[in-house]
């Protein structure tokens, strides 16, 4: 099973949530475009340069951290990446209220996660349950 270290997945958390901070006391979407280029490269490539130069700051090796579910992570990134989307988007198109709504959607689902309940990992869950008894 492919895992990622907590440390690392709670520094792209916060990633989110300091952008999300920053965006919504500017009214500026250009810092969202930090974790969202970030998370998406992530996607895609399997790199996110981000984690990368967190990981060089770990006091222990990776392996020896509590380890995060890699699906369940790369389903909450894609829930992440949608939202960042939708408010970069929406600033751009001068949208305010989309802007400031997905912007605190994806901030405050971030802030939950760190705190120790994760909605995307709910969410997935649910879905999962459904598509189950569907079948």
């Amino acid at each position: 099973m492919k895992t990622i270290p907590k440390p690392l997945v709670m520094a792209n958390q916060w990633t989110i949530v300091l952008a999300v901070i920053i965006a919504l006391l500017t009214q500026s979407a250009w810092i969202l475009f930090i974790p969202l280029i970030a998370n998406l490269l992530s996607l895609l490539t399997e790199f996110h340069p981000i984690l990368v130069l967190v990981k060089r700051l770990l006091a222990k090796p990776a392996n020896q951290y509590i380890q995060e579910d890699y699906a369940q992570l790369r389903f909450n990134q894609w829930l992440a990446v949608g939202f960042l989307f939708v408010a970069s988007l929406s600033f751009l198109l001068n949208w305010t209220l989309l802007f400031n709504i997905a912007t605190l959607m994806v901030g405050i689902a971030a802030l939950i996660a760190i705190l120790g309940f994760c909605i995307g990992c709910f969410v997935r869950f649910r879905y999962q349950q459904w598509s189950y008894r569907r079948n």
